[in-house]
C-alpha cells in the first residue's frame, strides 16, 4: 500500500485545522489511501478538544493579551499549546485493513510508528499503560494535554512526550497529536491553567519532555519528521510517496477556514463537528 505524505509546512491555527478536516472528508467520501502529514504553526496557538468549554479550561484572556491564537478541534482531549513542535496528522479510511475499527487498537499502532519514529534518533520511548493520577495531582492540571499520559502515548523515563486525540466517522478516522522540539514549562501553563502557582511549573515540567531536551545535539523540525516517516513505513510495512493537497482538498479546507475563525466554533461549539462535503 501507498500512503501520501504531505510534508512539514506551518500555517495558521485555523488554516491547519481546516487542512487536517478536509482531507478526511475527502479520504473517506472518495475512498483515498491513507495520509501522513506534518506541520508547524505559524505563531503560538492554543488548540482545545472539542468538549472542552473555552473560557473555563483555558487561561483565555492571557492568550488573547499575548496574541495567541485559540482554536477548536474536531477530536476531543485537552488543550495543546503549540509553540516549537511538529504535529503529524494520520488520516485512513476503514477499508485500509492497517486499523482497527476503535480508537484505542489504532491510537496504539500510531503509537508505535511514532515509537519507531523517535529511535531513529535515538530516543527510546515506551508506550503509558494507564491513565497515571492520583490525589497528589493539581485539578488545574487536567486542563492540559501534556499533564498526564494516557493509554499508549508515548513517554520516556516517565514523561510524556507526545500529545495525541482521534476522531472517528462513518468510513474512517484521523488522529493528530504534537510531538515538541522544546518545552517551556512556564509559558505553556500561563495559557492553558488558571493558576499561576509556582508548584503547578514544578509539576508541568516534571511531567513533561521533548526531543531536543534528550539528544546531545538539537534537530530541526525537518530531521523529525524524516525520523518519524521512517518509523511509519518499517512499522506498517508500506510505502509512501511525497504528495500535494489536491484541488478538491485545497478548495474544500478554504471554506473550512471560516468555522475554524469563528465564535460561533470556537468559543461556542455551534458548528457541526465534521462538516458535509460539498465537491
Amino acid at each position: 500500500m501507498i500512503w501520501r505524505l504531505l510534508n512539514y509546512r506551518s500555517c495558521s491555527a485555523s488554516e491547519n485545522m481546516a487542512i487536517d478536516e478536509a482531507v478526511l472528508l475527502e479520504t473517506i467520501h472518495h475512498n483515498k489511501p491513507p495520509t501522513l502529514r506534518f506541520y508547524g504553526w505559524t505563531r503560538p496557538s492554543v488548540s482545545i478538544g472539542y468538549f472542552q468549554e473555552l473560557t473555563k479550561e483555558i487561561n483565555y484572556d492571557r492568550c488573547r493579551l499575548s496574541d495567541v491564537k485559540v482554536v477548536r478541534r474536531i477530536t476531543g482531549g485537552k488543550a495543546v499549546y503549540h509553540r516549537d513542535e511538529i504535529t503529524y496528522s494520520v488520516t485512513a479510511g476503514n477499508s485500509t485493513g492497517l486499523f482497527p475499527a476503535d480508537v484505542a487498537g489504532t491510537y496504539k499502532i500510531i503509537s508505535l510508528c511514532l515509537l519507531r519514529g523517535l529511535s531513529n534518533l535515538g530516543i527510546h520511548a515506551k508506550l503509558a499503560e494507564t491513565v497515571s493520577g492520583g490525589a497528589d495531582r493539581k485539578p488545574d492540571l487536567d486542563a492540559c494535554c501534556f499533564s498526564v499520559p494516557a493509554a499508549s502515548e508515548l513517554t520516556v523515563a516517565g514523561r510524556k512526550i507526545c500529545g495525541s486525540a482521534q476522531t472517528r466517522t462513518r468510513g474512517g478516522f484521523i488522529q493528530h497529536g504534537s510531538l515538541l522540539l522544546t518545552f517551556d514549562a512556564v509559558e505553556t501553563a500561563d495559557m492553558i491553567l488558571s493558576s499561576d502557582a509556582p508548584d503547578c511549573y514544578a509539576k508541568l515540567k516534571n511531567s513533561v519532555t521533548a526531543v531536543n531536551e534528550l539528544l546531545p545535539s538539537p534537530v530541526s523540525a525537518k530531521t523529525l519528521c524524516s525520523a518519524l516517516q521512517k518509523g511509519f513505513v518499517d512499522e506498517l510495512g508500506i510505502d509512501m510517496m511525497e504528495g500535494t493537497l489536491t484541488p478538491a482538498e485545497k478548495a474544500l479546507s478554504r471554506r473550512l477556514v471560516k468555522k475554524y475563525e469563528s465564535d460561533a466554533w470556537n468559543r461556542d461549539r455551534k458548528q457541526k463537528r465534521i462538516s458535509q462535503i460539498h465537491s
